[in-house]
């Protein structure tokens, strides 16, 4: 029996993490819509049925790139195509609960300047501990927790 020296065994197990960390970290890339709105197609065409629409800085989850298409998923699980000219990748998150407050500083002592609904994305600006700066595509701006986000 051979023996494999013990270097050799470390560097075959890192290159076997590698090589089987590296398909879900691909897969895992986030990215955000950056026109106003965007088509999501049931098919990787422009000739496909447009399934919903999304707006301004709604955050996507790529799990397969064919061409210049990727398929995503989105905070709630659902699928669907988008072509890549239509996404970037800007630091977004979008409202997961039923309505969360957006606040004038990171901190529930601060003033609450208006709530937002399920599904409103929103641009990050800057993280302070749990609290977000966030920004909506109207301008509209404030502090949310960071765990009322997906």
């Amino acid at each position: 029996m051979v023996e494999i020296p013990m270097q050799a065994r470390r560097f075959i197990l890192m290159m076997l993490g590698v090589l089987l960390i590296a398909p879900w970290a691909m897969a895992a890339e986030r990215v955000a819509v950056k026109g106003s709105v965007a088509n999501v197609r049931a098919k990787p065409t422009t000739q496909s049925d447009t399934l919903w629409q999304i707006e301004r800085y709604h955050p996507l989850l790529i799990i397969e790139k064919k061409g210049a298409w990727y398929r995503f998923k989105d905070f709630e699980g659902d699928e669907g195509w988008i072509h890549k000219s239509l996404v970037d990748k800007t630091n977004t998150v979008i409202i997961r609960v039923r309505r969360a407050n957006i606040r004038s500083g990171p901190g529930t002592q601060h003033n609450l300047v208006f709530d937002a609904d399920k599904g409103t994305p929103f641009k990050v600006l800057k993280k302070e501990g749990r609290w977000l700066k966030v920004e909506h595509a109207d301008g509209d701006g404030g502090w949310i927790f960071s765990s009322l986000v997906w």
